[in-house]
């Protein structure tokens, strides 16, 4: 399946248009990564347990989103975008979001 943040896909064309797709998935951090994070801070340098986990989120979403496609019968996704947010108490929990719409291509 193709996926792409652009409205069409060269060499294709769109068919059918199924609607609007999403996948979304809520992680929380813990201590010893937010205790690590704040010493990079404190120090410089990347975060990469936060960075580790965002990936993880990403292509978690990313999955939920292409089997919803899937199961609207679409062979594509056009016009993808991914969305962060930080929830709960203290901003202890990631919120990752991504949507597109699910189409079919020739």
């Amino acid at each position: 399946m193709i996926i792409t943040t652009t409205p069409t896909i060269e060499g294709h064309t769109i068919k059918e248009y199924k609607g609007l797709v999403s996948g979304e998935v809520i992680f929380g951090m813990n201590v010893l990564k937010d205790f690590g994070a704040s010493l990079r801070d404190f120090f410089g340098g990347r975060t990469n347990s936060y960075e580790q986990a965002m990936l993880e989120g990403r292509e978690t979403a990313q999955k939920e989103m292409l089997q919803r496609a899937q199961q609207m019968g679409a062979n594509a996704i056009v016009g993808v975008s991914f969305g962060y947010e930080t929830m709960g108490q203290a901003n202890g929990m990631i919120m990752v979001a991504i949507s597109g719409t699910a189409v079919v291509i020739d």
